[in-house]
This record gives C-alpha cells, structure tokens and sequence, in this order.
C-alpha cells in the first residue's frame, strides 16, 4: 500500500512537471507570435507616418562608459533610423538607477556625437525593465505611435508588451553582429516572457513615474 501511495505521487508530480512545461512553452510561443506580428524591416520603418519616437531600449554599460556591443549595435540601428527620417526624436531609455552606473547618458552622448540633435533626444533615466521601458514610454513620454530597437530576440517580448499597453508600435531588430551567450539568453528570454505575459495581465506600475514629459518637445529637459 505504501509503495503504491509513492507510485502515486510520482505519477502525479511528473503530471505536473510536465504540464508546467508545456504551459511555459505555450506561453513563450503565443508571445512570440504576437509579437513578431509587427517586426518590420528598416525600409519598411522609414515608409511609417507620424512616429512619435524611436525607442532604443537599454543595455550593458561597461565600467569605463563603453557600451556593451549589443547596445552599440541597438544605437546604430536607432540613429539610423533617425537620420532616414523615421521619427524626428529618439527615446534612450535604460538604467540610472544609481550615479555611478548610467547607461542612458552613455547612449545620448555616443548619438549626439553621430550627429543627433541633442533636443530630439530624450532620456528615461528609470527605464529599469522592458516593461518598465514601455509603460514610461506611453504615460511619462505621452508616445501612442513607436519603434523599438533592439535585438530581434528581445523584440518579441517588447512589442508584446507594448500591444498589452495599448501602444501602436514597431520593431526594427538591430543584430548586426553575433553575440556570445545567445544560448543562455534565449533561454532566459523563455523565462522572461511569461513574466512579461503575467505583468502585462496585472499591470503594475513601474518603480517610477512622475510629471509628463511629452517626447514631442525638447529632449533637453531630461538633461540631468
């Protein structure tokens, strides 16, 4: 008896194992199919009318200012976008949560050096998550109409987001190179969406909001 109790038991907890497995599976693949619904091409981004802004989302800073080379990759793709005439402003939106680490001042200054008005370009200094990047975007920067930049991996997660949110946006991906470790960031990603798919159900609100600061004005006001 007791040994047909334990059979039980395991029959019942590989039951749920595999039911947890298949629901994350699911999970990840509807979000994937949502979101990738609305992944363009750069040509196709440049045709778009009335774009509030290009958001470039947020990446490792190292800790001599030099971005990451995923987060070069996204602020080229952001800045060319930029000078294609896409949107005539941009959104850097990244961590600042701390003085010494600041990924949205790196991202402004390397744009400004490749020729972007530094008053059409807007900082999200508590851009601490992708979701957090977005809800900020719509209720902080007042943008309805966007273009997310960022790896094609990440994109998916992002405009899914931003469909939950109400937001009418775009993804151009910017993998201009092969990154090292995209095994474990693809699984992590899986991960990460179900979350994504959580929050955009509850709708929490971000670390941060605060007054609005329309992205169709001067950039400049997000100076710090």
């Amino acid at each position: 008896m007791k040994k047909k109790k334990i059979l039980i038991a395991f029959i019942v907890l590989i039951c749920l194992a595999v039911s947890g497995i298949a629901a994350v599976f699911g999970v990840n693949a509807y979000v994937k199919h949502v979101g990738g619904k609305n992944i363009i091409t750069p040509e196709e981004a440049e045709k778009l009318k009335d774009v509030d802004c290009i958001l470039v989302l947020g990446c490792l800073v190292r800790e001599e200012g030099k971005p990451s080379g995923m987060l070069a990759d996204r602020l080229r793709r952001g800045i060319e976008l930029y000078k294609a005439g896409a949107s005539p402003k941009i959104l850097m939106s990244g961590d600042h949560g701390q003085k010494e680490y600041d990924e949205v001042n790196t991202m402004k200054k390397i744009a400004i050096e490749d020729g972007v008005l530094s008053s059409d370009i807007f900082m999200d200094h508590a851009g601490f998550s992708t979701y957090e990047s977005l809800y900020r975007a719509k209720e902080i920067f007042k943008a309805d109409k966007i273009i997310i930049v960022t790896q094609k991996y990440h994109l998916y997660r992002a405009l899914y987001i931003a469909e939950k949110l109400g937001i009418e946006a775009y993804g151009v991906h910017s993998d201009y190179h092969i990154y090292g470790g995209q095994i474990i960031r693809d699984a992590r990603e899986i991960l990460a969406r179900c979350k994504e798919f959580v929050n955009t159900i509850i709708k929490p609100k971000p670390t941060y909001l605060g007054e609005a600061i329309p992205v169709n004005g001067n950039g400049d006001v997000t100076n710090d």
